[in-house]
């Protein structure tokens, strides 16, 4: 075969015929568009199912390397498959890949440990690299292992994510690899995935040394490992999380076979850091793990804004118990309960939640409900319960209205308020009450969306004048409440007297209309009579008429 290198290539790019270099007309296409400079492909798989590009032993892969080796468009490699054939056309192809200056993403997905190695020894070139994703059971031996910690390690590419997944063989050495390689990358790294890869609890804390170094990291996800004894590692990542200086928003940690000693071990340093929290798939958890999860969301340093619990048997202890923790909660926004919430949830487990959403003991419980969570259930839950129709309407109203939740839960629960308890600030809190009032006001026109319908209906059924007039009740009491204390403050008595005033005045306005109505209805009847005596004395005169002429 005539020498295959990049100025053969070169020399022979500008008039090659395409279709007839290579195996077939759809790498003719991508080898086209990669030529053209084509916006549209800015992702090219090369073998697996979704493969836009078939590998062969033909020349197919050298032009493929120098066409992308010119690209600027070509964003996303996926190498599903390498053949082991002609050396010169795999060398040509690295080569076309090490000279790219576009791709950003790498994703691998089982290959052998000689095509593994080979890639990783290319990647070592790719300075503008961020994402790399390693699927699946490579068959990474110590060569494999070894051009991989290099790469980590040089600190040539500043990866922002790194994707080991599904790598059952990744062994003590692929951890120590995985380690060291994170204090090569981990100021740059901010996306960290380690799912399914039969992690335990001795791997578990060598990585947590190793993410003392990551400080950018914003996301860590390592589901589907077996973390049923990793109580000690769950706690080593908990103290990470409590102390580290680092801005991590979500951790993964479903699917892990995480028991109540697990969660309790790492469930307080997750809440303080992490925004979104994935736990669901972790069925050994009871009541008492739920239990450590309530307290940590309870906490005032609580970050967390969505929790993830499909999977785990909650019933109506675990829904007591998550409602604690909501009922003080001012973060998490939504809990997915999914198929965790079944049967087993009776009324009793439905007025926790209603009561941690709007207590109606007390007005001041009633404020101190919780105003912020606003979904129980993601979406895509096709089996999702149908929470009681109060519970729903909370919810929509924490949602769409959270600026004015609590004051119309109020409104909703307490239609005599009870004044009495301002009394101890003396009438100081007057003009508190009265912009209370004010800024309650919008309530009565807000509106939600119909559970049952594609309509909206308003929250409060109540008009201006009821309103109005509920206010002015309150504020009656509260002055008839102190009377000497009115007496002695000016304004107070001024306030009094404005409120009497108003009072007195609508009253007078009422009295008017009743008086206006009453004359209008005299006004009717006099008219109603004087058109009998008109239409008695017309009927005399036809009477006389038909005599007159003989009918």
């Amino acid at each position: 075969m005539e020498n295959r290198d990049d100025n053969f290539y070169e020399a022979n790019a500008a008039d090659v015929n395409l279709e007839e270099i290579t195996s077939s007309a759809k790498n003719a296409k991508i080898l086209q568009q990669l030529r053209d400079g084509d916006p549209k492909l800015h992702c090219l798989i090369l073998g697996g199912l979704f493969s836009n590009f078939h590998v062969s032993e033909d020349d197919d892969l050298g032009w493929l390397g120098f066409f992308i080796s010119r690209s600027a468009c070509l964003h996303s490699l996926n190498i599903c498959y390498l053949p082991d054939g002609e050396q010169q056309i795999r060398n040509a192809f690295s080569e076309g890949i090490a000279r790219s200056q576009s791709i950003r993403n790498i994703s691998i997905d089982n290959l052998n440990n000689d095509a593994f190695t080979a890639v990783m020894r290319v990647l070592r070139s790719l300075s503008q690299l961020e994402g790399l994703t390693i699927w699946g059971d490579n068959n990474i031996d110590h060569d494999g292992w070894y051009e991989l910690r290099i790469l980590l390690e040089s600190g040539g590419c500043k990866l922002k994510q790194l994707c080991l997944s599904e790598n059952n063989y990744i062994r003590n050495e692929g951890l120590d690899v995985l380690s060291n390689g994170l204090r090569g990358i981990g100021s740059s790294l901010k996306v960290l995935t380690l799912s399914d890869n039969s992690i335990s609890n001795e791997g578990l804390s060598t990585l947590v040394e190793a993410l003392q170094t990551c400080t950018s990291l914003e996301r860590l996800h390592l589901s589907s490992n077996d973390f049923s004894s990793a109580a000690a590692g769950l706690s080593s990542l908990s103290d990470w999380l409590w102390n580290a200086p680092m801005n991590l928003k979500n951790l993964g940690i479903e699917c892990c076979s995480i028991n109540d000693d697990g969660l309790h071990a790492v469930v307080e340093g997750a809440a303080i850091h992490c925004k979104e929290l994935y736990l669901d798939g972790n069925g050994s958890i009871t009541s008492a793990g739920l239990s450590y999860l309530s307290n940590a969301i309870r906490s005032d340093s609580c970050r967390v804004e969505t929790l993830w619990l499909q999977g785990i048997p909650i019933g109506d202890d675990g829904t007591e118990v998550l409602a604690r923790g909501l009922a003080n909660n001012k973060s998490v926004r939504s809990m997915y309960l999914g198929d965790s919430v079944d049967v087993s949830v009776t009324s009793a487990g439905w007025l926790a939640f209603s009561t941690a959403l709007c207590d109606t003991s007390s007005v001041n419980n009633t404020y101190l409900s919780n105003h912020t969570i606003c979904d129980i259930w993601n979406e895509d839950d096709e089996d999702r319960p149908i929470p009681p129709q109060y519970i729903s309407l909370h919810l929509q109203l924490n949602g769409e209205h959270p600026q004015y939740a609590a004051r119309c839960k109020i409104l909703m629960s307490h239609p005599h308020l009870i004044m009495e308890p301002l009394h101890q600030w003396g009438l100081k809190s007057l003009p508190l009450a009265v912009a209370w009032f004010e800024r309650a006001k919008p309530c009565t026109a807000l509106t939600i969306e119909d559970a049952y319908s594609d309509l909206r209906r308003r929250i409060l059924d109540e008009s201006d004048e009821a309103f109005e007039s509920r206010e002015l009740t309150a504020m009656y009491e509260f002055v008839r409440g102190m009377p000497m204390e009115v007496m002695k403050s000016r304004s107070g008595l001024a306030v009094a007297v404005a409120y009497d005033e108003k009072i007195a005045r609508i009253e007078e306005e009422n009295k008017i209309a009743l008086e206006q109505r009453d004359r209008k209805n005299l006004e009717l009847e006099e008219e109603i009579a004087r058109l009998q005596i008109e239409n008695k004395r017309l009927s005399g005169i036809v009477e006389a008429v038909r005599k007159n002429v003989g009918f």
